[in-house]
């Protein structure tokens, strides 16, 4: 058998990634989450204690002081994450290595409103997004706010004697009411808006992997996307003329 025998070649395409969160933001996010679901798993049987379950669960003096200091040692641990979250920022703004991105502006109210009109059909396309969005903006400060509230109202009715010395007696009852029904909305909030926008909508997994690759880039972060590369060309182009 006579002639060249040509060879298969297979192309290998390398996607690129792009980083979304360092490790440090990674671990906050998993402390927030561990922390949280313990304090909601230990404050709702102290909140419903007329339902059959709660009851089981607190059917002791024991068994309830065993809930609340689980309950307070996961409120300890969240508080020490705010503590950090809050003073890393307030650090990098100091050395203005804080960016602004994720802080509310007018673009998210277009971006909203042009969003609203491709889900009612008058538009062809999703508006393009910056490296944060109007919807994930909104999931940060909801929670962010939420986390403070239940924090102030959690902290009044543990230590109900200390605040009372300069507060009014109503205070107590009234954090109470505050922070059970926030720890309710913040639940609902969670499970409904946020999961859909993360886990339904798209698998989005960057809050663990740290990293998106370039096609989530283009469809969900076209102007971060955009931004990131004219950069790299700017300083390609910069190191190529030295």
């Amino acid at each position: 058998m006579t002639g060249n025998r040509k060879k298969a070649t297979t192309q290998v395409h390398h996607e690129k990634n792009y980083p979304r969160f360092n490790l440090g933001q990674r671990w906050e996010h998993l402390v927030l989450i561990l922390s949280a679901t313990t304090l909601l798993l230990t404050g709702l049987p102290q909140k419903y204690r007329d339902f059959s379950w709660s009851q089981d669960l607190l059917s002791t003096p024991e068994r309830l002081e065993l809930i609340q200091q689980i309950h307070h040692i996961a409120a300890i641990i969240l508080t020490i994450e705010v503590i950090y979250h809050l003073g890393r920022a307030i650090y990098l703004m100091s050395q203005r290595k804080l960016s602004g991105d994720m802080l509310p502006n007018q673009q998210d109210i277009l971006d909203a409103g042009q969003m609203f009109k491709y889900l009612l059909f008058l538009r062809k396309d999703k508006p393009k997004f910056g490296r944060y969005n109007f919807e994930q903006k909104i999931t940060y400060w909801f929670i962010f706010f939420g986390i403070l509230m239940m924090g102030v109202s959690g902290f009044i009715i543990w230590f109900p004697e200390f605040f009372t010395k300069f507060l009014p007696g109503g205070v107590i009852p009234a954090a109470k009411l505050a922070h059970s029904t926030e720890a309710i909305v913040a639940t609902i909030f969670v499970l409904i808006w946020h999961i859909y926008h993360v886990h339904i909508e798209r698998l989005n997994l960057s809050i663990f992997t740290g990293r998106l690759s370039e096609n989530e880039m283009r469809e969900f972060h076209a102007k971060e996307y955009e931004r990131i590369n004219r950069t790299t060309a700017k300083n390609t182009d910069a190191e190529e003329r030295q």
